[in-house]
């Protein structure tokens, strides 16, 4: 470790705290449907949009109506996904000509994008013609986006509402988010990627000759305009096989920082705008310092682990930092960076093969995973996962203090901690049980690349990074099969919409409510105590339950690396 790598941690989570008040100041005014300086411009965009689908954006929808939109909207995307991936040949923008996908492989290709998972069990130079990168997959980094923003939104108004059965229009909601805030910093950033170095054209294929006289085809394509979507909107599907490890997706160390950056802004000023909409902008600090104390434990510990290097390699007589499976103008810390970055939020890029990581290193992106996706997490899907853990954390101090639970205003009750923990539940239930089924099946044991604990871990991974929503993997997993790709497919849907319906119901019985006014005997939800309760809550919850696959996974992996064993 060096003090230069400290810095860049530091720094990075310096710049984040500065940017989160404008953006979450940004997001409040959308929040709220007020104009911003782009309604100049975007306003008669929005209105037309609303008149040609025959949309009142000013019609409120209860959560059951909500619900049912975000639905429908999710479903009949994916379903147009698949018909553009099977069709592939048959349509244009395919200079390289290349086939249709398979029926299993455009199942799981199409739900992972519309779920803002972004799993990818193919190459993508080499499997996915411009226009489906361009309509099938980057429409889905925009409008997954969107819609778990709005949802976010729409649990905001469920704290912040008064008796009413409203959470907002689903519609106005993803349209608003697309337009003045997706769009905009995405037209900006993929000016600065192109400058940087990175390619937007509808060239297939550039011919050189080599210095050593051989004929190299170079892939190109549209790659600038889906790599800022693919950050901004923690989406995570690369254009290329090597994903952010790729020259032409991350060219340099600036590029690399912003990207890092990217990933987690919004999810930071969701925080900020949370506690602006309950009225306490200390609220949101108080998510937002959990969330930092979480991420910078985890960041720590993989820097930590992947500067110390491989142990079978010291007992070899090499020394230094295990640079196994990172491009060398990044290093060890801002891999160690990028990787606790990508799946502390539900992003899934990588600019190193965490596959190729130390045990224990490699052990910090799936405990990231494992917590549910909820340390900064997700655009939108991150607040709202650590406000379910919120409501179970004043849940558990009104047993300890023996009042009503209350939370900003309102009471939590029987209700809404049933919802809560059927929604929390689905990330252990399905991670494990489909782990375990992949083990005992000649199908699932067929894909591990490694044998022993490693093996396991990149089944443990893949489940983990499916139904969590984030997509990266370890690599050593033959996961383009008819099992795994239908299996992840149904482990991303479920992680996705079975956490999101509970949600929903949470958000409409609390703007049902009235607001209570706190008083001498509430719990205090801003200070330092609550920050600690809400750490140790989503550590407990999110983490003892998988204490049983990390010993049989990591660390049971870097024990024996230890011994000298390799696998």
């Amino acid at each position: 470790m060096t003090l230069q790598g400290w810095a860049l941690i530091l720094g990075f989570v310096a710049i984040l705290l500065a940017l989160t008040k404008p953006v979450g100041a940004w997001l409040f005014a959308l929040y709220e449907g007020r104009r911003t300086p782009l309604h100049v411009v975007l306003g008669p965009v929005e209105r037309g949009f609303y008149k040609m689908a025959g949309i009142d954006p000013n019609a409120q929808q209860g959560w059951r109506r909500y619900a049912l939109h975000m639905l429908i909207f999710n479903v009949a995307l994916m379903v147009f996904t698949y018909a553009v991936l099977r069709l592939q040949f048959y349509l244009p923008g395919n200079p390289q000509g290349l086939a249709g996908l398979t029926p299993h492989l455009a199942f799981n290709t199409a739900i992972s994008f519309t779920t803002n998972t972004n799993w990818q069990s193919y190459g993508g130079e080499s499997t996915m013609s411009n226009l489906s990168q361009m309509l099938g997959l980057t429409i889905h980094n925009f409008l997954s986006a969107a819609t778990g923003i709005a949802l976010a939104f729409a649990l905001f108004r469920g704290f912040a509402g008064r008796e009413t059965k409203h959470l907002g229009n689903f519609w106005a909601d993803v349209t608003r988010i697309t337009l003045y805030l997706l769009l905009p910093i995405c037209v900006v950033y993929t000016l600065f990627l192109i400058a940087s170095g990175v390619p937007q054209t509808m060239a297939g294929v550039v011919n050189i000759d080599t210095l050593e006289g051989v004929r190299q085809s170079i892939l190109l394509g549209p790659v600038a305009s889906q790599e800022a979507i693919k950050m901004l909107g923690t989406n995570g599907g690369g254009f290329f096989n090597a994903n952010s490890a790729h020259p032409f997706e991350n060219p340099t160390a600036l590029v690399n920082f912003v990207q890092m950056l990217s990933i987690f802004v919004i999810g930071f000023g969701l925080t900020w705008c949370f506690g602006k909409a309950v009225g306490n902008t200390r609220q949101g600090w108080a998510i937002l310092s959990a969330m930092i104390l979480l991420f910078l434990g985890g960041a720590a510990v993989c820097y930590w682990a992947e500067a110390a290097g491989n142990p079978v390699l010291h007992q070899l007589g090499v020394a230094g930092g295990n640079m196994e499976g990172k491009e060398v103008r990044f290093g060890v810390a801002a891999s160690a960076l990028f990787a606790a970055v990508t799946t502390a939020a539900s992003c899934g890029a990588v600019n190193a093969m965490h596959d190729s990581f130390t045990a224990l290193g490699g052990m910090i992106p799936l405990f990231n995973m494992q917590l549910g996706e909820v340390v900064i997490g997700g655009v939108g899907a991150g607040i709202y996962g650590f406000l379910l853990f919120a409501i179970l954390a004043v849940f558990v101090a009104g047993l300890m203090v023996g009042r009503t639970p209350e939370y900003v205003g309102k009471k939590i009750e029987s209700r809404e901690v049933k919802l809560a923990v059927l929604a929390i539940a689905v990330l252990p239930l399905f991670v494990l049980g489909m782990t375990a089924l992949s083990c005992v099946t000649g199908q699932g044991l067929a894909g591990p690349l490694n044998k022993g604990p490693h093996g396991f871990g990149e089944i443990l991974y893949a489940f983990t990074s499916a139904v969590a929503n984030n997509g990266s993997a370890f690599g050593g997993l033959t996961a383009a099969t008819p099992w795994y790709d239908g299996l992840l497919g149904v482990a991303m849907w479920v992680g996705r919409f079975f956490i999101i319906v509970p949600m929903l119901a949470i958000a409409g019985s609390l703007a049902a409510k009235k607001h209570v006014p706190a008083s001498a005997g509430s719990f205090p939800t801003t200070g330092v105590l609550w920050v600690g309760l809400l750490v140790g809550i989503v550590l407990v919850l999110g983490g003892l339950t998988f204490l049983p696959s990390l010993a049989l996974g990591p660390i049971a992996d870097h024990l024996a690396m230890i011994r000298g064993q390799l696998f």
